[in-house]
């Protein structure tokens, strides 16, 4: 053979081999790198047919199995859900179509196919070897949870959520919601049942599928004044500072003026000036009003709701997320000023409540919320634990302090004196008005127990009339935590 043709056979065979290598590379790649994505792919059909297949491990909190399957056929596996309508906030579904709550931001360590369970992590994605389901370990209080949900229940509340965090570290201890749903329904094998579940769920006006305690948004009433007074501390009002208060207040450009409740006709909140501590304990409107409107102002409100997080979509430390809590940024104090009583445009979740509750406990600092404590193997070996993590501070430790004083003082003396003698040491009511409905929203934020204070708690029920109060709810769930 000519040398000629002898060098262009050897690049041939070079070329082949660079083309081998490269398809080599690639196939290596995709299964070891992009294996997940390819199965998490809407446009994968087969994650959908293969997803019973999987012996997926347990959601357990307190020692207690809430989530677990159950082999139903040679091949495949049931999901199966303890004392569902309870804790379906917390372990969410797992359906032939998708996946919700810490179904959801676990699965990937439930199916066995997070790369924390392997043990030579390439090697098994190489060969395609499956690794066992692992163990979600949640930080929800059982006894606690399940007496949020009865109590809401059996309240006559058309909905209503219930929180409780640990201020310290912000983890989830109740997470309540009603009305509720079975996940079992919903996670039935049968392809035809479960649509038709979801589709009955799903057509109810009042959205049992929606977590109410951190999903959804509602006008928080005056315990959105906790975060006015916070603004105005951070301004340099102290709690004993006298501020406007007055029966009436007019908003500069206003067409109406905002008055006090008629409960308070002829009571402190008509005085011209009072102590901000006794402004917030009796809930007077025209000071948080006023405040909202004019000084601090807007500005200053909109900053501090943002530093408890407000306006955006609270991210949890194990990736779950949240809706996203607002209040109005705006040139106009009338709007401001509506916003600053937790009316008009502003609103949030419950969970977001419970947050500004508990970093007023917690020295102004506010912990990233989590529901997850740690994962463990299927041999039980904890594999990582979900640390505290701070989100950020709302306020100095002294401003902390004057504000859990004016939270007492509503419990001592205020609109909230008929918790006196329960767990309750410190909180804020509030009542919202919902435009163009017959019913309202009735909040209640706080913390205890009074021995040793360290859990933040907000119950929102929603109701006509005014025959529910939350903070009665809010001590009996705090009394479940051992309060």
């Amino acid at each position: 053979m000519e040398p000629g043709i002898d060098r262009a056979v050897a690049r041939i065979w070079v070329i082949t081999l660079l083309l081998i290598l490269a398809l080599l590379v690639n196939v290596t790649y995709v299964q070891g790198f992009q294996a997940q994505g390819l199965r998490d792919d809407p446009l994968n059909a087969r994650q959908f047919e293969d997803r019973f297949k999987i012996d997926r491990g347990p959601i357990v909190a307190g020692g207690e199995r809430l989530a677990w399957s159950e082999q139903v056929g040679d091949d495949r596996f049931q999901r199966r859900y303890k004392d569902g309508a309870a804790f379906a906030p917390v372990t969410g579904y797992f359906s032939v179509f998708s996946q919700t709550g810490l179904e959801e931001s676990g699965n990937h360590f439930l199916d066995g196919t997070d790369p924390r369970l392997a043990t030579t992590n390439l090697v098994d994605k190489l060969i395609g070897k499956h690794v066992p389901g692992g163990t979600v370990v949640s930080t929800i209080s059982p006894d606690a949870q399940r007496a949020a949900y009865e109590a809401l229940r059996s309240s006559g509340a058309r909905r209503g959520a219930a929180v409780v965090l640990d201020a310290r570290t912000g983890a989830i201890l109740v997470l309540a919601s009603t009305p509720s749903y079975d996940p079992n329904e919903v996670s039935t094998l049968d392809r035809e049942k479960a649509t038709k579940a979801f589709a009955r769920l799903g057509d109810q006006p009042r959205k049992p599928l929606l977590d109410k305690a951190a999903y959804e948004v509602f006008p928080p009433g005056s315990t959105f004044k906790t975060v006015v007074a916070a603004a105005a501390l951070r301004s340099g009002t102290g709690e004993d500072t006298r501020v406007k208060a007055g029966r009436s207040y007019k908003p500069p450009g206003a067409g109406q003026a905002i008055n006090n409740d008629a409960g308070d006709i002829g009571g402190s909140c008509d005085l011209p000036r009072i102590p901000l501590i006794e402004a917030y304990a009796q809930s007077c409107n025209t000071t948080f009003a006023y405040m909202g409107a004019q000084k601090p102002g807007n500005d200053a409100v909109k900053a501090q709701a943002d530093r408890f997080g407000f306006g955006e979509r609270i991210e949890f430390a194990d990736g779950l997320k949240s809706a996203p809590s607002s209040f109005p940024a705006t040139d106009q104090p009338s709007l401001s000023a509506l916003g600053s009583i937790g009316q008009g445009s502003t609103v949030a979740s419950p969970l977001q409540m419970a947050m500004v509750a508990a970093a007023v406990l917690n020295d102004g600092e506010v912990m990233r919320p989590r529901l997850v404590d740690r994962l463990r193997a299927p041999d039980g070996a904890t594999v990582d634990r979900i640390s505290p993590r701070r989100m950020s501070r709302a306020l100095t430790g002294d401003q902390a302090k004057q504000m859990r004083d004016m939270m007492e003082a509503v419990v001592e003396r205020g609109t909230g004196k008929s918790l006196r003698g329960t767990s309750i040491l410190g909180g804020k009511t509030g009542t919202a008005d919902v435009e163009g409905a017959s019913y309202n929203d009735r909040w209640f934020i706080g913390f205890g127990p009074r021995s040793d204070p360290r859990y933040a708690v907000a119950v929102m029920t929603e109701a006509s009339g005014y025959g529910i109060e939350s903070g009665p709810l809010a001590a009996r769930i705090v009394d479940a935590l051992g309060g």
